[in-house]
């Protein structure tokens, strides 16, 4: 696969406690997303096994930011990517940082 040009990384975590809260519906809902918008040559997604954060499920990550959010909904999925078109981060309560030290929400960090 050609991944010049692709300026984000999403991965959408499938592993079996987000299965059981909806992630497969939330990795169609994104991809479908970045498809219909005409992103594919600027987003790439990875299907993960798990992102270790089981309880938080769905969880999805966007690098190279690093963000991660927790309790993904198709819904909240489509606009992540609106968000990731337009340069921005959703800034909400299911919004996390990583500093490469701990994980802070959004809102923390003003």
């Amino acid at each position: 696969m050609e991944l010049s040009g692709v300026s984000k990384h999403v991965l959408l975590c499938n592993g079996v406690s987000c299965i059981k809260n909806g992630a497969e519906k939330v990795t169609d809902a994104v991809r479908k997303e970045i498809k219909d918008q005409g992103l594919l040559n600027k987003i790439h997604t990875t299907k993960t096994l798990c992102n270790g954060r089981c309880k938080e499920g769905p969880t999805v990550v966007v690098y190279p930011e690093g963000d991660w959010y927790k309790e993904m909904t198709s819904e909240k999925g489509k606009q992540l990517i609106d968000k990731i078109k337009s340069d921005q981060r959703i800034d909400d309560a299911l919004a996390y940082t990583y500093d490469g030290k701990s994980f802070a929400r959004f809102q923390d960090n003003k």
